[in-house]
């Protein structure tokens, strides 16, 4: 485990993967001291994983390794895995987990977020935990990124997401200067989040939550397989609905 990146066969670098190695190229030496400042809500989402022992967990859009690091501090029965469709990030991200020294538990790969096998990147099908951090709205597939996601869920495993808001409750002129801000990042918040969301729990028979964060600066998700506080053993006796349950949180800040 760990060493250089794997590819993907089936990757193709194309015009996205450019375009985020020249944002990079220089500001993932000072991204992560500048990021802490608006990625409102990235902590949150990392405590709230509760992995099961010995858990497989990974981070689609990885960057810098940062959130990787943090997992695999916090939560040390777990092996972590992440992908990115920047080798400027993946580099930066394996000389941090180098001097974290912790490259026995972190894998990385390179690849498109909205085709990604996770077989061959990782040699696995499925996740207990996949964490997707401010990475949506930087992926013109991005809804394909959810299905994607979905799909790599293990039989007790959920999808925790947290990405700018709808900004409802924010000032007018607040909302004018972040848009315009994160445009020049090529960053569009996606305002359907929540919807597509549901109708991706509708489709597969999962459960989701989503909450509106300081003042709908961020909106926070969790599609699980179960429902919450219940596992695996416990969902063997619970009787499914004929047609897909699905829970909607919606939680002002």
């Amino acid at each position: 485990m760990g060493g250089r990146h794997s590819v993907s066969p089936a990757f193709d670098a194309g015009a996205s993967a450019a375009l985020m190695d020249r944002i990079y190229r220089r500001q993932r030496h000072i991204y992560d001291a500048t990021r802490k400042f608006y990625l409102l809500g990235r902590d949150g989402l990392l405590a709230g994983l509760s992995p099961p022992p010995g858990a497989s967990v990974l981070e689609i859009g990885c960057g810098t390794g940062r959130n990787l690091i943090k997992l695999a501090n916090t939560y040390p029965d777990t092996l972590c895995h992440g992908l990115d469709v920047s080798v400027e990030m993946l580099d930066t991200a394996e000389r941090a987990i180098e001097r974290a020294g912790l490259r026995d538990r972190i894998r990385l790969g390179k690849a498109d977020a909205t085709s990604f096998d996770p077989v061959a990147l990782f040699g696995r099908a499925s996740f207990d935990r996949v964490v997707i951090s401010y990475a949506l709205s930087m992926i013109p597939g991005w809804r394909e990124v959810l299905g994607r996601a979905a799909d790599c869920l293990s039989t007790q495993g959920s999808l925790h997401i947290v990405d700018f808001g709808n900004q409802a409750s924010l000032p007018a002129g607040f909302r004018v200067v972040l848009n315009r801000w994160l445009a020049l990042f090529h960053v569009t918040p996606r305002l359907t989040l929540a919807a597509d969301l549901a109708q991706i729990a509708r489709a597969k028979g999962l459960y989701l939550e989503t909450a509106s964060r300081f003042g709908g600066y961020a909106l926070c998700a969790i599609l699980d397989a179960l429902p919450r506080g219940i596992t695996e053993d416990r969902a063997i006796h619970l009787p499914r609905p004929p047609s897909p349950q699905v829970e909607l949180l919606h939680i002002a800040s």
